[in-house]
């Protein structure tokens, strides 16, 4: 490849590191730029800071090629080197539900400092999950006010929005099923849009050019949409539970089968977690808010998901009563499969109602439980397999889809536990097989 651009990327979390090796992966030349000593230690020695699949082998290799380098505080440096700046810093909730800009700010103030330093037309991308016209109305001016130039003239600014799945985030990266470019100028639109077309070459996904706060909107609105779903069946699942012989799976599995609605996301469970979905359902709900719009929808949605992750612990006192000294074992820390990731994790308000009912906990997790040890400190306690996890349990409830859950047998239960209770949270067990073998009570279930 011919006259590649360079890139350099202001913040290595999930997103920011995934773009950086998807594009030096490709024989892109990435500098990444981290505030975090620790972790841009890290991933200068290969080894990525937080489990997702299939990264920790392509960012060896980038790194060992020279195509990748992460270095600290270093921002203006990176984007004078550069040709293209991605911002993919955190924006964390504020007490409101609304998102705190402070990291994007701050990296537009850098870069801005930066571009008076170039005399090229240099291209900035917002990466970073920010509310509609945040880019247009706070990013762009910082820049323009930094270094003393105009947008569109002498700088471009886009907004293209990324729609990972943590546990596949790098998978994603590399196949994406569509590409959102916001723009504030024709020519850095045009820009961004050949960048990727030559990443992608002939599996180039499905493309959409826009203003900037409409790509904004676009993903509040996907997000706000896959939380919509969950919440909507974890709706049809408690009244299920209401009604003997009615299944929420088999009800999941025929109305996904309804082309305009779709089998993705109708997972009955114990609720939506990680660092994406509620924190930008709230966020959007924030900004509506501030509009002049009660979006009712969305808080019924998260006040839904909200109180179902209890309903673990009230399903524990319906089989044991008092739960004063009762041995519950938990499977799963990680609020989903493949990922380490325990922001928002519906395991951590239900483990805190355990410990307030007086519970003796034991976790499992194959590799959330040192993330974990962060969040409980020494209140519970952690063991060395699903197997262990449930020894002498009174009851165990399913609350992460793991595989090697789903490999327990009933006999592991009743061979293991103190007394064979299993609640299934996640619905990855056949009731009628489990049922004959132990107390079995599963969300979603009529009994």
């Amino acid at each position: 490849m011919k006259n590649q651009p360079k890139i350099s990327i202001i913040g290595a979390g999930y997103v920011g590191l995934c773009t950086a090796v998807g594009f030096s992966s490709k024989g892109y030349k990435v500098t990444a730029c981290e505030v975090d000593r620790a972790k841009a230690r890290k991933i200068n020695q290969g080894i990525p800071p937080f489990h997702e699949p299939g990264l920790e082998e392509k960012l060896k290799a980038s790194v060992e090629s020279g195509n990748l380098k992460c270095v600290v505080n270093q921002t203006e440096k990176v984007v004078v080197e550069s040709d293209f700046t991605f911002v993919t810093v955190g924006t964390p909730s504020k007490n409101d539900g609304g998102i705190d800009l402070k990291y994007v700010e701050l990296a537009a103030h850098d870069i801005g400092k930066a571009l008076i330093k170039k005399t090229n037309y240099h291209i900035t991308i917002i990466k970073s999950t920010v509310i509609p016209g945040t880019t247009q109305n706070i990013v762009k001016p910082i820049l323009e006010k930094e270094s003393l130039k105009s947008c569109g003239a002498h700088f471009g600014l886009c907004m293209k929005p990324e729609f990972l799945r943590e546990g596949f985030a790098f998978e994603d990266t590399l196949n994406a099923d569509r590409v959102v470019i916001g723009s504030y100028d024709k020519r850095s639109g045009d820009a961004v849009e050949d960048l990727y077309r030559d990443f992608y070459s002939a599996k180039m996904p499905p493309l959409i050019r826009t203003t900037l706060s409409t790509a904004e909107l676009i993903k509040y609105a996907s997000n706000a949409m896959l939380a919509t779903k969950i919440s909507f069946i974890n709706t049809i699942a408690n009244i299920c539970e209401k009604i003997p012989g009615v299944d929420v799976k088999v009800v999941a599995a025929a109305i996904g089968l309804d082309k305009r609605i779709g089998s993705k996301f109708l997972d009955a469970g114990l609720g939506y977690g990680g660092s994406c979905l509620p924190k930008d359902v709230r966020a959007l709900m924030a900004c509506s808010k501030n509009l002049g719009y009660t979006p009712d929808l969305l808080e019924s949605v998260e006040n839904l998901n909200h109180t179902q992750p209890l309903k673990a612990v009230e399903f524990c006192k319906q089989q044991l009563g008092s739960l004063e000294g009762k041995r519950i074992a938990i499977l799963g820390l990680a609020f989903k499969p493949n990922t380490d990731d325990m922001r928002e994790a519906r395991v951590v308000p239900i483990i805190n109602q355990l410990l307030k009912e007086g519970a003796d906990v034991t976790a499992y997790d194959p590799v959330a439980s040192q993330t974990a040890k962060f969040i409980f400190k020494g209140k519970i306690r952690y063991a060395a397999s699903g197997l262990d996890c449930i020894k002498n349990a009174d009851c165990a409830i399913i609350v992460t889809e793991w595989k090697e859950f789903k490999e327990l047998t009933p006999e592991d239960y009743t061979k293991n536990m103190k007394q064979p209770i299993l609640i299934d949270g996640r619905r990855i067990y056949d009731p009628e097989k489990y049922s004959k073998k132990l107390k079995f009570v599963a969300l979603g279930l009529g009994s």
